[in-house]
């Protein structure tokens, strides 16, 4: 899976492009580009990933110029479902992040997904219904307080909270992973409340399914 160096982050309650000084503080799509090494590298170890989503994904695989337009289309669709939810929409090449923060997803130190959080996700499944031909990475980030090996744990089991909602929705389990990264990967600072917050979030990351 490739990485292009375009990227392109809408507002999440206007729906219009946006450059967000966070983000590049942060280096823009650098969760994303940790997100595609690991599912590049989990492929390699497995070697059958590819093949069961293929084999599994109704609408089968991408190739070539299809891809951009097949993302492109997806893209339009999510801004769409969730304009005014609180969710950004990331754009790095072919793959898409959406990015879900503390505010709206987790409890702190919980992993029970919170009651208002369920209409975000419903709206996700409707669009990776319609594109199925993609790979579902959820990935769970916290804060730096706390232990590391406490926020590890944390990030991984509210990942995989969400990753068994979208399946138990009718999301095909063979196109879902759920990974946590812990504190590693902050979008802004841990010195203050608004970042922590910004830290403490779920990203789900939508990467093609190619032939």
């Amino acid at each position: 899976m490739m990485l292009t160096s375009g990227c392109t982050t809408f507002d999440a309650y206007t729906g219009e492009e946006k450059t967000s000084k966070t983000a590049i503080g942060a280096g823009i799509g650098a969760s994303v580009g940790a997100v595609v090494a690991y599912a590049t590298n989990k492929d390699e170890k497995s070697g059958t990933r590819n093949r069961r989503i293929l084999a599994a994904a109704a609408g089968g695989g991408l190739v070539g110029g299809s891809i951009g337009y097949y993302m492109d289309a997806q893209e339009a669709k999510l801004r769409k479902q969730l304009r005014g939810s609180g969710v950004s929409v990331e754009r790095v090449g072919d793959n898409i992040n959406l990015i879900m923060p503390g505010n709206i997803t987790f409890s702190s130190g919980r992993a029970a997904i919170a009651s208002d959080f369920y209409d975000v996700l419903n709206s996700v499944v409707v669009v990776l219904k319609e594109y199925d031909s993609t790979l579902v990475v959820v990935s769970g980030h916290t804060d730096s307080d706390g232990s590391e090996g406490f926020n590890q744990a944390l990030s991984e089991q509210r990942a995989r909270s969400v990753s068994n909602y979208l399946q138990s929705q009718g999301i095909n389990s063979v196109r879902l992973d759920a990974v946590g990264f812990g504190e590693s990967q902050p979008v802004a600072t841990n010195s203050t409340a608004a970042g922590k917050e910004l830290n403490r979030r779920v990203e789900i990351t939508l990467l093609p399914i190619t032939k």
